[in-house]
C-alpha cells in the first residue's frame, strides 16, 4: 500500500538530516531515496486510476442526417427535434454523449427501466440556456431538476425495426412509475405537403424542426441515412477567432465575430446576439453554433446567425 503524504514529507525531512549531519551510511540514503521514489510513484499511479475509473466510455449513439427529398415519406416516423441535451441512459446512470456522468438527483432517476434508452434533457421550446444550466451543475440535490423531462426517442439494444421500438417504448413509458420519463410523440405522415405543413406549425410555435426515422431501420451506433432531420434553417459550428467592434447603437460593443470552420472557410457573424451577449462576447477559441440559409459559391454560409456557445458535457 502507498505510504501517506504525511509520511513521504517525515522521510523527506530525515533524508535531509541525514545529508546535512552524515549520521547515516551513503548505503542506507540510496535506500531511502529508492524508497521515496518507488512510494510516490505509487501514489501517482494510484491518482491517475482514480481518474480513469472516473471517466466513462462514450456511448455509441446514432447520430443523423440532413433531410433528403425524394424519399417515401409515408415509410417515417416523424417526431419533433427537441432543443435539449442528448443524454443516454445505460440501464444505471445518465451520460452525456461525451461519456460524462449527469449528476441527476437520485429521486430523478429513481424509476428508470434496466435497459439502455437514447433521449433528451429537455424542460420545454427555446429553453435550451435553463436545461443546459440545470444539468450540468455538480449538484445531486440540485431541486431545478424537477423541471427536466427525459424524453426518449429510441432503445439502444434492441434489435428490432423501428417501428417495432416505437411499440416498444409507449409500453416501456406506460409501465415506467416516473413523472420525468417521457417518450417523444411519434407520427405517420401521408406526404411532403403534409411534412412541410407541419414543420411550419412547429416552427411557428417555437420549435426547432422535425426528426425522420425510417419504420424498418435498425438502431445503427453511426451516422444514419435513417435517420434524418428537417430544419428551416441548417446549423453548424465555428471557432471564434476575433472580433469587430459595433457601430451606431452598438458603439463600444461587440459588432461582429469572426469565425473559422473546420474546413479553414472564415467569416463573420453580426446577428443574433442579446444585448448581454454583445457586452460579454464568446472567448477568443471558443466554438460556437450558428445557423444560416445555404452557401455561396465560395463556400461561405449565407445569413448566418449567432446561437450560442457550444455545450460540452
Amino acid at each position: 500500500m502507498p505510504i501517506l503524504h504525511g509520511q513521504l514529507s517525515s522521510l523527506n525531512q530525515l533524508l535531509i538530516t541525514c545529508l546535512t549531519t552524515k549520521r547515516l551510511s551513503y548505503l542506507l540514503i540510496t535506500q531511502i531515496v529508492l524508497f521515496l521514489l518507488i512510494n510516490s510513484s505509487l501514489i501517482v499511479n494510484a491518482k491517475a486510476a482514480q481518474e480513469d475509473s472516473k471517466k466513462q466510455t462514450v456511448p455509441a449513439i446514432q447520430l443523423p442526417t440532413q433531410y433528403r427529398e425524394n424519399i417515401k415519406v409515408n415509410e417515417y416516423y416523424v417526431s419533433e427535434k427537441l432543443d435539449g441535451i442528448r443524454a443516454y441512459w445505460d440501464g444505471h446512470k445518465l451520460l452525456s454523449k461525451q461519456g460524462n456522468i449527469f449528476t441527476a438527483p437520485d429521486w430523478f432517476v429513481a424509476h428508470f427501466p434496466t435497459q439502455a434508452v437514447d433521449g433528451e434533457l429537455w424542460i420545454a421550446r427555446q429553453a435550451f440556456e435553463q436545461v443546459s444550466s440545470i444539468v450540468r451543475t455538480r449538484d445531486s440535490q440540485n431541486p431545478d431538476w424537477q423541471l427536466v423531462k427525459f424524453m426518449i426517442f429510441d432503445l439502444p439494444t434492441s434489435q428490432y425495426p423501428f417501428g417495432e421500438r416505437v411499440a416498444a417504448m409507449q409500453k416501456l413509458v406506460t409501465t415506467t412509475d416516473s413523472a420525468y420519463f417521457k417518450l417523444i410523440p411519434q407520427q405517420k405522415i401521408k406526404d411532403s405537403a403534409a411534412l412541410f405543413n407541419l414543420l411550419d406549425k412547429v416552427v411557428n410555435a417555437g420549435g426547432e424542426g422535425l426528426m425522420l426515422h425510417h419504420q424498418d431501420a435498425l438502431y445503427q451506433h453511426i451516422r444514419s441515412r435513417d435517420l434524418m432531420k428537417l430544419k428551416r434553417f441548417e446549423d453548424a459550428e465555428a471557432t471564434v477567432i476575433g472580433y469587430l467592434p459595433g457601430k451606431g447603437k452598438y458603439q463600444g460593443l461587440l459588432g461582429a465575430l469572426q469565425v473559422e470552420t473546420e474546413d479553414g472557410i472564415r467569416f463573420k457573424i453580426g446577428t443574433g446576439f442579446s444585448d448581454k451577449e454583445r457586452k460579454n462576447p464568446p472567448p477568443i477559441g471558443s466554438v460556437i453554433t450558428y445557423r444560416y440559409t445555404g452557401k455561396t459559391r465560395h463556400n461561405i454560409p449565407r445569413f448566418a446567425s449567432f446561437m450560442r456557445i457550444r455545450a460540452v458535457y
